[in-house]
């Protein structure tokens, strides 16, 4: 068989239809494996359900305190109420790429839009350390020159909010999390929980000392925990859209596991990357003894690929090594050989070899 007809193997008719049987209609080749079936990306509307009764208290609550951290001059209630805001956009760009991602795939996107939440999740996390810059700045000026902060005022608004954020952190907690979306958006409501508690304490701290810098050194500590959540957001969207592989898995140890399968002689052109959540994709090019079955071992890797890391979506190119590339270097070398004459990475061999 050539080597084109291998890797039309690993997207066969038959192969497409029993995913589409299974119930994976969301333009990948399934995405159950290692998380028990649960979709990746894009929610239910049980998700979004969830998602706009949060938004609704969030919402709500940020209206009635902006007035009175005005009236109380607070930072701290000001500066939580600008948190909710970015509270409520976080779950309204959440919502949006739920809709999004859960268009079907046509045209040039040909996985759909599914990275739609992926880029709600990195706004989420640009918002919160652009945020946290403004907050810091204010922080530190009114820890040099302090207004008179209500004590009372800011303690029970600040008791009021948490409430609040524990309904809204509970009703998405129901959502699916292993959406980045849905995860910046709890990120976001975790941390403002966080904020209405140091609020709090700066309140009482205010109300029976007098001690009006609390207010600021409370909203300093909040900053720190903005920096902390928007960077994890930051750093997980972004390894996404330079499609590198999930954090948890390593490539070499794949290539490594792919080739200690038999007949399987060697595994190169080895990719690794996240289409979108939880939703890992997979392409390698095998090369296989003369006398192996590539049909075969195509079926057994891509089992394998979904038991053991829960990739459900790859491509293999599974061709016959030809008998001089079995003592020959990499594919490549030789101007003869027609496998990957640019091969990417490294070249996964059985036995000992450099990555």
């Amino acid at each position: 068989m050539s080597g084109h007809d291998h890797a039309h193997d690993g997207h066969a008719p038959h192969d497409h239809g029993r995913d589409q049987a299974a119930g994976h209609d969301h333009g990948g080749h399934g995405d159950h494996g290692g998380h028990g079936g649960h979709s990746h990306g894009v929610a239910a509307d049980a998700d979004r359900r969830w998602l706009a009764i949060a938004l609704g208290l969030i919402g709500t609550f940020m209206a009635v305190e902006v007035v009175i951290g005005i009236v109380a001059q607070s930072l701290a209630l000001i500066s939580d109420a600008a948190h909710m805001l970015t509270d409520a956009v976080s779950i309204v760009l959440a919502l949006i790429a739920m809709r999004l991602a859960a268009r079907p795939a046509r045209g040039g996107f040909t996985y759909g839009l599914k990275r739609a939440e992926i880029l709600s999740a990195q706004a989420n996390g640009l918002t919160l350390l652009l945020l946290a810059v403004w907050l810091a700045y204010e922080a530190v000026r009114r820890l040099l020159d302090p207004p008179p902060v209500a004590g009372g005022l800011v303690l029970v608004t600040a008791l009021a909010g948490i409430v609040v954020n524990v309904a809204a952190a509970w009703c998405i907690s129901k959502a699916n999390r292993s959406s980045l979306a849905v995860e910046g958006a709890y990120q976001h409501i975790l941390n403002d929980l966080f904020a209405f508690i140091g609020t709090a304490v700066a309140g009482l701290i205010v109300l029976t000392t007098g001690f009006v810098q609390a207010d600021a050194i409370a909203t300093l500590v909040v900053v720190v925990l903005m920096v902390r959540a928007g960077y994890g957001l930051v750093r997980d969207s972004g390894r996404i859209f330079l499609e590198a592989a999930p954090a948890h898995m390593d490539p070499d140890a794949v290539g490594d596991r792919l080739v200690g399968h038999p007949p399987v002689t060697e595994v190169h052109d080895l990719h690794i990357w996240t289409i979108t959540s939880g939703q890992a994709a997979l392409s390698a090019h095998v090369l296989v003894e003369p006398a192996g079955d590539c049909h075969a071992v195509r079926r057994d890797l891509e089992r394998l690929l979904e038991k053991e890391y829960g990739i459900t979506h790859t491509t293999l190119q599974v061709d016959h090594v030809q008998e001089a590339l079995l003592t020959v270097g990499r594919p490549g070398a030789d101007p003869a050989d027609p496998h990957c004459a640019d091969a990417h990475g490294p070249v996964h061999r059985q036995g000992p070899h450099d990555h």
